[in-house]
């Protein structure tokens, strides 16, 4: 009976056909003959080699079903049994995956688990290894607002060029939210306290429930249709990811793309996130912060609208200036072309001339007498007598200066004079003659004797002294190293 069961086991784990086993019931009582060699597993080496062997052949499946069973032991793990109506599955999920579960996990709970098919060979009981489970009706909103999100966005309806820019103060702005929902209460709020000179118009639409996204598309249209408001805030209060999905609906995303109007879409708190924000031309992450992004502060607004006025009294003020200067110079060109200035002009223009006139003919008067004048003096300068007279003053000034001339000349000449005769003094041989020197002349021939070797004794010869001459005869005549020797 064991060779029986080990067959038995075998052919369970190769007959496997898209991803489950086959289990044939005519092998209950199947008998073999005993092999030669015979294969023999150990239960542990059994279950280790189906362990391989399913974890082989399943990747990573999900799977949907009820958790039951569920058991938290001190180590952080968790085990539970996952069932439907018809069959149940261990599964097990170890603390570093649930970690970041987003829920905490219940008996009774529908969940769509993803993990790897295994065996506990300790017990040899089939299981799932999970590593992420996610509530059954958030899971399967989660997948369709991925799939909606991808088709926009490859439409191109997320794209920033389609955005419009929102206005820098609108004059109306439409709400289109619940009336009775905390989210307008916020919106209205918020505007009256940062611009509360804004108006504001409230569209009523349900915001949850089977027919909220319908209806919301349908006051978009109306909203963007009438025109009463430049500025659209399309908004609602926090809540679940079902208490949100009107705003994820894609009739709704459209009516958004067609809008002319631009919008701002405040859906939720500031985790939320919906198809609307996407499509809509700006995204708040709250109704108030959609309030704030509408409108300016109004002390900013202020302050700058008050540096504008202050600009433009200024402009206003030289404009006018400048138009009162222009028309003071008009007025004073009028008055200047009137006829009455213009003739009172010409009159002072004649008194002028005439006057003008009578003084250049007295002008002209007086250099006349003044020439007139002139040619009387020079008349009377150019008479005979007046001649006369004026050739003997010449005559007597010509004499005084002749005579002052010729004291002067002689005077000038005495000195000169005496000058010559200091110097001749000097240079004359007389002085000479007085300081005890004599002139010796040969009486033969009348020469002046200046060597002793030139004259012969017995000769005549006429000495001058500085007073008188003497007339001699030379007895002997020395040389002038004799005359020195003796000296």
């Amino acid at each position: 009976m064991p060779q029986t069961l080990h067959v038995v086991a075998t052919t369970l784990l190769l007959q496997r056909t898209t991803g489950s086993l086959t289990y044939n019931a005519a092998m209950d009582n199947l008998e073999l003959p005993l092999a030669e060699e015979r294969e023999v597993f150990t239960v542990a080496s059994l279950n280790r080699e189906a362990r391989q062997l399913i974890e082989n052949n399943f990747g990573v499946i999900w799977v949907e079903g009820e958790i039951s069973n569920l058991a938290r032991p001190s180590s952080g793990h968790l085990y539970w049994s996952l069932k439907d109506d018809s069959a149940q599955v261990r599964c097990a999920m170890f603390r570093q995956a649930n970690r970041s579960l987003a829920f905490s996990p219940e008996n009774g709970q529908q969940v769509l688990a993803r993990g790897r098919v295994s065996l506990y060979e300790a017990r040899g009981e089939f299981q799932l290894i999970l590593d992420y489970i996610e509530q059954v009706g958030e899971g399967l909103l989660r997948r369709r607002f991925e799939e909606l999100k991808r088709k926009l966005a490859a439409e191109g309806l997320f794209a920033a060029e389609r955005k419009k820019p929102l206005p820098t103060l609108p004059q109306r702005i439409g709400v289109i939210t619940s009336p009775s929902g905390a989210a307008v209460r916020d919106v209205v709020t918020v505007l009256r306290r940062r611009f509360p000179a804004v108006a504001v118009l409230i569209y009523p639409t349900a915001v949850q429930g089977e027919r909220a996204a319908a209806e919301i598309a349908r006051t978009l249209e109306l909203a963007d249709r009438r025109g009463d408001c430049d500025l659209l805030i399309l908004t609602r209060g926090g809540g679940s990811l079902e208490d949100l999905w009107s705003f994820n609906e894609e009739v709704v995303a459209r009516a958004l793309d067609a809008l002319v109007t631009p919008v701002i879409s405040g859906v939720g708190h500031e985790v939320d996130f919906t198809i609307a924000d996407f499509v809509a031309d700006v995204r708040a992450p709250t109704p108030s912060g959609a309030a704030e992004l509408a409108v300016p502060e109004q002390s900013a607004w202020l302050s700058t609208l008050g540096i504008f006025v202050r600009r433009l009294s200024r402009a206003a003020a030289q404009q006018l200036a400048s138009v009162r200067r222009l028309l003071d110079g008009l007025a004073q060109r009028l008055d200047r072309s009137h006829p009455g200035i213009q003739l009172r002009e010409s009159n002072q223009r004649l008194d002028d001339l005439e006057l003008r006139l009578r003084l250049s003919w007295q002008r002209r008067l007086g250099e006349r007498r003044s020439q007139l004048a002139q040619l009387m003096a020079v008349l009377r300068g150019a008479t005979p007598r007046r001649q006369l007279a004026g050739m003997q003053e010449r005559y007597r000034w010509s004499g005084r200066a002749l005579e002052r001339a010729i004291i002067q000349l002689v005077g000038h000449r005495q000195v000169r004079l005496e000058l010559a005769a200091r110097a001749l003094q000097t240079v004359s041989p007389l002085a000479t003659l007085e300081r005890g020197y004599s002139i010796v002349v040969s009486q033969s021939d009348g020469s002046v004797v200046t060597d002793a070797a030139t004259v012969a004794p017995g000769a005549g010869i006429d000495v001058r002294l500085a007073h008188g001459e003497l007339s001699a005869t030379v007895n002997e005549s020395r040389t002038s190293n004799d005359a020195q020797t003796k000296l």
